[in-house]
């Protein structure tokens, strides 16, 4: 006699569901995107998104990791570029292209998920300011490898050059969210990288 099956099979796409969550929260921000709000983007009721997602918190921060994967891949691409001046480049151009993309919100999830947030968004602001730092890290020992294989000057400092890079990144961001063009963007990159320490 076959074991009676332990509760009912979802009735929707979990993956799908977690992608229109990432798209809510990156448009409305992490106290703009309301419970109910969320629930209907994901076309789900609350009792489904709990017992999928967990609490709000933790849907944010599983749409945060499914941002880092999707529109946010381009930083795994940029830390495998052979050079430090290529690693930039490839970083910041995939900034500008993730922020200025078809069909998707302005600007950056990471960035403006929770930048403006009261006493309720603390959590998300705490989050994502997390994430923008793991970021800079990765440049930063990126940038290391770089200095001790001879690929930057003497003397160059991995860490400045690396808040450098994110602090354009994010300022790229911000600039998309308020509607600048993906062709002007990437003007600010190319200019950006005109200041990369010479050999």
């Amino acid at each position: 006699m076959e074991k009676a099956q332990l509760g009912r099979p979802r009735a929707f796409d979990a993956e799908v569901a977690l992608e229109k969550a990432m798209l809510a929260f990156w448009e409305r921000g992490y106290e703009g995107a309301s419970l109910a709000g969320l629930t209907e983007a994901m076309g789900i009721s609350r009792k489904s998104m709990y017992a999928a997602f967990g609490n709000k918190e933790q849907l944010f921060r599983k749409a945060l990791e499914r941002y880092t994967e999707g529109p946010g891949a381009y930083v795994t691409r940029a830390l495998q570029a052979p050079t430090a001046r290529e690693v930039a480049t490839v970083f910041l151009a995939g900034s500008v292209l993730a922020n200025t993309r078809p069909g998707c919100p302005a600007g950056c999830l990471g960035v403006q998920g929770a930048l403006a947030a009261g006493e309720t968004g603390r959590v998300a602001r705490d989050i994502t300011a997390e994430w923008r730092a793991e970021g800079q890290v990765l440049l930063r020992d990126r940038f290391q490898r770089a200095a001790q294989e001879g690929d930057l000057p003497a003397g160059a400092d991995p860490d400045l050059i690396a808040r450098y890079v994110m602090t354009i990144a994010n300022g790229i961001a911000v600039q998309a969210a308020g509607g600048a063009a993906c062709e002007d963007l990437q003007r600010v990159a190319d200019a950006a990288l005109r200041n990369w320490p010479p050999a």
